[in-house]
């Protein structure tokens, strides 16, 4: 058998369960419960055939995507899916020794990426109560890592940072790239992106996945200084977004009343799922986010199992510092959150 680099040799798949979850409620990845607007999906309808056979074209993607946002397109990069954008700031920043820093629990991906480029991993545990710890972090920073990422609001813990605070760390670390993953930003309504004018060491991920639901066509966006786009762009290849993603992206702009309504949706059935765990006396952390912690009395596993037996399906976090006895919700509308509730209620 031939060998791959010793870092990829070393390297755990990043690996989710996705497969048998379709029929069933999904609040377990943060996913749009409805789906993407009816202008998406018509705008992939009325693609001629030919162009299934056509390499695809991206001409004012990246410019429709900085005009909602009120920037420079050449401020912005399109990706396939803000993984992609991911895996291209290590490939093209995360040189072999180098540091990279994040506080953790976080998303699972970043991770892997950092033992593949065969980078030194330097994780600061969240305190007990899940808030950041911006004194270790910014002690950290001092020294001068190579990649420090952020996830705002944080998957999974919800922990949510005032966009000056990440602002004055990357101030306070002018050689390292600070990339802040703001994948949720769109519920919260705070993101760096505003302030980013001034900062050449700050690139910003974003996603059409959660609040215009086109998770499965994948696209992603990173906002910077335009010379960290390019270089994030050189190693890409050159037709990775597909034809489809980028006519429904499009559409999704396009359709600002729909990510507008299902963002009031959400942060409506939000309220309502933290006003039932209160009376239940039920622990749970919801700064930030489409989703919420949640630390149910008794087995956890017992729970998360349980709920599936009822077709809901929500994240187990077992096994992860910090939050190990907890399981992440994803907060869809309040119908699905009151199915969801009857059944949580039925099983604790």
């Amino acid at each position: 058998m031939i060998k791959a680099r010793e870092s990829v040799e070393q390297l755990a798949p990043y690996v989710a369960p996705l497969e048998g979850r379709r029929p069933m409620l999904r609040l377990d990845f943060n996913e749009n419960i409805l789906g993407p607007s009816s202008k998406v999906v018509e705008a992939i309808r009325q693609m001629p055939a030919q162009l299934y056979a056509t390499y695809p074209e991206y001409e004012g993607l990246t410019q429709a995507y900085a005009g909602s946002l009120a920037i420079d397109a050449n401020w912005v990069g399109a990706f396939n899916g803000a993984d992609a954008a991911i895996r291209a700031l290590f490939d093209a920043y995360g040189e072999a020794g180098s540091p990279f820093l994040c506080a953790v629990p976080s998303f699972g991906y970043y991770l892997p990426c950092a033992q593949q480029q065969g980078m030194a991993i330097e994780e600061v545990p969240y305190a007990a109560d899940l808030s950041y710890p911006l004194a270790e972090i910014g002690q950290r920073l001092q020294e001068g890592p190579r990649l420090f990422f952020i996830c705002n609001p944080n998957n999974p813990t919800t922990t949510l940072i005032a966009p000056q605070t990440i602002v004055d760390l990357a101030r306070s670390a002018p050689d390292t790239l600070v990339v802040v993953d703001e994948i949720y930003a769109g519920f919260t309504g705070q993101s760096v992106v505003p302030l980013l004018a001034e900062l050449d060491n700050v690139v910003v991920l974003r996603s059409l996945s959660k609040m215009a639901g086109m998770a499965a066509l994948r696209m992603g966006f990173a906002v910077g200084h335009p010379t960290i786009i390019d270089r994030m762009t050189r190693v890409t290849g050159p037709y990775d977004i597909n034809a489809l993603a980028v006519a429904a992206s499009f559409a999704a702009l396009e359709d600002k009343d729909y990510i507008r309504c299902y963002v009031e949706q959400v942060a409506a059935a939000k309220s309502w799922t933290q006003e039932q765990f209160d009376q239940l006396g039920v622990r749970y952390m919801s700064q930030g986010g489409n989703y919420m912690l949640v630390w149910p009395p008794g087995d956890c596993q017992g729970v998360v199992q349980g709920l599936r037996e009822r077709g809901i399906l929500v994240r187990s976090m077992a096994g992860k510092p910090v939050i190990d006895g907890s399981f992440r919700l994803t907060v869809g509308p309040l119908e699905q959150m009151r199915q969801f509730m009857a059944a949580f209620q039925a099983i604790v």
